[in-house]
């Protein structure tokens, strides 16, 4: 997952008199500007920090079976969202902003996301496919070998279209309803899911815990994804009504529970097709195709990061109000 870095330091302009949950809205919108300015660091990114923690930890529970899965899905979870209560219990709301714009730059990726994909279309409109194949790795697993121009815009405008949910409304919305401690547990279990929540001899039954888990968390703003999506479409030069139709038909075709609705609604909106045959490491997969347009070209790619920057800003204005209606009903 493409996700930012950590800045305590950090804080809104908060007064004494706020209360705990117009703070944590407010840090939240502090974090949403800062990853916008500032995007990933280029070291020490806490997202990494907590994956070398959780491959050692994996070193000392690794055994080909769910349950030993499912205790590493809980130490490393239950972790970090002890951490996001610890780092908010007792604060003053000024420090419980900053502790809120820090967590929310940590687990936001939607800026670097737009600079991958950004970065592919350079590639493919100067003619560079070695450096779009070379590129494709900062975005998805897919095996770009012998991947040419479509199939390239293809896998970009798939992995932005997930990425949106994932990098961006997914922790956004966690974030809403359950403060710091639930941005950081969400990014923990999408961390995990990409580490080792894989179909293979080693992970198969290892994973199962952290796949299902990711399954879980990311059922409802994959939902809140599609239909932002939908009403965002226009302003990527798209039609609200097609993305909604696609959605409906197609959304439940991918084999993932939760990309599907992203990849249908932006399939709609972009009026292309997704899906098809991809390869990640010598394993094949057929797909389903989604949507009834033609093949994404190059200029797709740029439509789709103005499409997620869009889902994005209205993802981070739906959350800010979520989470001060929140705080409203636990004051």
């Amino acid at each position: 997952m493409i996700s930012p870095a950590i800045s305590p330091g950090v804080s809104p302009a908060i007064s004494p008199g706020v209360s705990p949950g117009a703070a944590d809205a407010l840090g939240m919108l502090a974090g949403v500007a800062l990853d916008a300015i500032f995007a990933d660091p280029r070291r020490g990114h806490p997202v990494a920090l907590f994956g070398r923690a959780a491959a050692a930890l994996e070193k000392r529970l690794y055994g080909d079976a769910r349950a030993n899965g499912a205790a590493h899905v809980a130490i490393c979870v239950g972790s970090a969202a002890l951490l996001g209560v610890a780092a908010t219990r007792g604060r003053n709301p000024l420090a419980r902003g900053a502790v809120s714009a820090a967590a929310t730059w940590s687990v936001l990726g939607g800026t670097t996301l737009g600079r991958e994909g950004a970065a592919m279309a350079a590639f493919l409109e100067a003619g560079d496919l070695a450096g779009a194949r070379g590129r494709l790795s900062h975005l998805c697993g897919r095996d770009p070998s012998e991947l040419q121009e479509a199939e390239l815009a293809r896998a970009t405008v798939e992995s932005i279209a997930e990425n949106t949910s994932d990098a961006v409304v997914a922790p956004l919305v966690w974030g809403a309803v359950a403060g710091v401690p639930g941005l950081l547990a969400y990014r923990a279990v999408n961390t995990l899911d990409a580490m080792i929540g894989h179909r293979n001899a080693r992970y198969g039954r290892f994973g199962w815990a952290a796949a299902r888990l990711d399954d879980v968390a990311n059922a409802v703003p994959a939902r809140i994804t599609g239909l932002l999506t939908v009403l965002a479409a226009p302003l990527a030069g798209g039609s609200a009504g097609r993305a909604a139709a696609v959605l409906r038909r197609d959304g439940h075709r991918h084999p993932s529970p939760n990309a599907g609705r992203c990849e249908a609604a932006f399939a709609g909106a972009l009026d292309v097709t997704l899906g098809g045959t991809n390869v990640y490491g010598g394993r094949v997969e057929h797909r389903p195709e989604m949507g009834d347009g033609r093949k994404p070209e190059v200029r797709d790619i740029r439509r789709s990061v103005r499409l997620a920057r869009a889902v994005g800003l209205a993802a981070a204005g739906l959350a800010v109000l979520t989470a001060l209606r929140v705080g409203r009903g636990r004051a």
